[in-house]
């Protein structure tokens, strides 16, 4: 499946920065495992990158600290979601894919979040700059974690849960 990306105003960062032509939610089938990923920017423009494992996988339905002490998963920043895909419509920045035909649309996301020490997070950044605190391009050491590094992280993590 080629990839399939949205923007949604209410997400996308208002500053200017690496993210400027990045999507705010993307979905794609991993090519080395088969499994589906999804990518979402959560409200403060951060990346989040998600898994989702059809029932029958192991770890399908353990959250996510049974799911890191299950497997040891390593991926940024430790696993911080699991969860079925929730409600709502689907043009909307939210943790679901649309089920390509033939595939389950009853997947276990399992993800993780850019939004942690020393991430460059950008709707910080717009704070800092409206409140006028510290510099408006993050300290020294942030680290923007852009839209190719969480689809590498999501794909490190759906080899380990293939692996599981």
């Amino acid at each position: 499946m080629e990839l399939r990306t949205w923007n949604f105003e209410e997400t996308h960062p208002k500053t200017d920065g690496p993210w400027r032509d990045e999507p705010d939610k993307a979905q794609w089938i991993d090519e080395a495992t088969g499994l589906d990923c999804l990518a979402v920017r959560n409200r403060l423009g951060a990346w989040c990158g998600y898994v989702g494992l059809p029932p029958g996988r192991p770890l399908h339905g353990f959250d996510y600290e049974q799911a890191h002490n299950a497997r040891d998963i390593e991926v940024h920043g430790g696993l911080t979601f699991a969860d079925k895909c929730m409600e709502g419509d689907e043009d909307a920045p939210r943790i679901c894919h649309v089920p390509v035909p033939g595939r389950p649309a009853d997947v276990w996301w399992l993800g993780f979040d850019c939004a942690h020490a020393f991430d460059l997070i950008p709707g910080m950044q717009e704070s800092r700059a409206l409140a006028r605190i510290g510099r408006q391009a993050g300290y020294p050491s942030d680290v923007y974690r852009d839209f190719s590094y969480v689809r590498a992280e999501c794909a490190s993590l759906a080899a380990q849960l293939v692996a599981a």
